[in-house]
């Protein structure tokens, strides 16, 4: 997942932290599982394998699988696991950007769509109805890792503990006072967009800052809108709060894409999740939707 998991304690609950090491060991075992960089993964062995038949996969994994495909259908395409070949086509997905030809993205864009991952509930398989598509979990494997994570640091009785994947996806356990204080940063904007307090919450933040290519003076983000085949536009940093970091995670993927418009429809229709959405002309950040006990203070 190319980042740090970490847990952080208060100087209160110090005594706890055998018990964070214990429930962090988990991490490798999730990524030998959600990794597409590992051919040994569940999901590699799916990308080889659906396309000619049904494969059976772990419960965790279908389960997981599924949530994508209510957020994909709920978002409107815009957060969607297939994207891949959309990556690859605009060269982010080895970290060597470039802008392809309008051909090329047609191309790309056929092997594109998650309606096209079949799920069987009765049997807990997995089916591609068309060659050529791959999935990555990578706009939501962090999150999913951290919720993970949280079932260990609870059973251990941890009453407050903040669990972090890099800097993008943070899932709060309890706060004291006021809550876990998160300052919501972008490589575009020179300070702070805005300050979270977090109280058993999960918090994921997309950007466009910090992998892109630059064509004849356009700046092209490596966040794709698998709906067009071209990089997200309009919007520099999306977070989303919601109970869940896996939920967080996949939904500040979709209204970085999506903007405010989408953010305001998911959030009118699923009650219990925010968004903080800051535009490229950073005029401060558009807070939409309420989470019980989170609190946010705009710059």
């Amino acid at each position: 997942m190319a980042c740090s998991f970490e847990v952080t304690l208060s100087s209160d609950d110090a005594h706890h932290v055998p018990a964070a090491r214990v429930a962090l060991d988990g991490v490798d075992a999730i990524e030998d599982q959600l990794t597409i960089f590992r051919d040994s993964s569940a999901i590699s062995e799916i990308n080889r394998r659906a396309a000619a038949g049904p494969i059976a996969v772990d419960p965790a994994v279908f389960s997981l699988l599924r949530r994508c495909l209510e957020i994909y259908r709920d978002t409107g395409g815009a957060f969607d696991i297939t994207s891949t070949p959309l990556s690859r086509c605009w060269g982010f997905l080895l970290r060597a950007g470039r802008l392809p030809s309008s051909e090329a993205i047609a191309e790309a864009r056929m092997r594109v769509g998650l309606d096209a991952v079949l799920l069987d509930e009765a049997r807990g398989t997995v089916r591609f109805a068309r060659e050529g598509i791959e999935l990555n979990l990578g706009a939501i494997g962090k999150g999913e890792a951290l919720d993970r994570v949280a079932v260990g640091v609870r059973a251990a009785h941890v009453p407050h503990a903040l669990l972090s994947a890099g800097r993008s996806s943070l899932l709060a356990l309890g706060g004291q006072r006021n809550g876990w204080s998160i300052d919501l940063v972008s490589p575009l904007a020179e300070r702070p967009l805005a300050r979270v307090w977090l109280r058993d919450a999960a918090l994921g933040t997309s950007g466009a800052g910090e992998q892109f290519v630059t064509v004849d003076g356009v700046r092209y983000g490596h966040v794709i809108d698998p709906r067009t085949g071209w990089p997200a536009s309009g919007t520099i940093s999306a977070t989303a709060i919601a109970s869940t970091a896996a939920a967080a995670d996949a939904l500040s993927t979709a209204f970085l894409v999506g903007g405010a418009t989408l953010a305001r429809n998911y959030c009118a229709t699923h009650p219990g999740v925010m968004a903080i959405i800051t535009p490229e002309a950073h005029r401060g950040p558009t807070i939409i939707g309420s989470f019980p006990g989170v609190r946010v203070e705009a710059s």
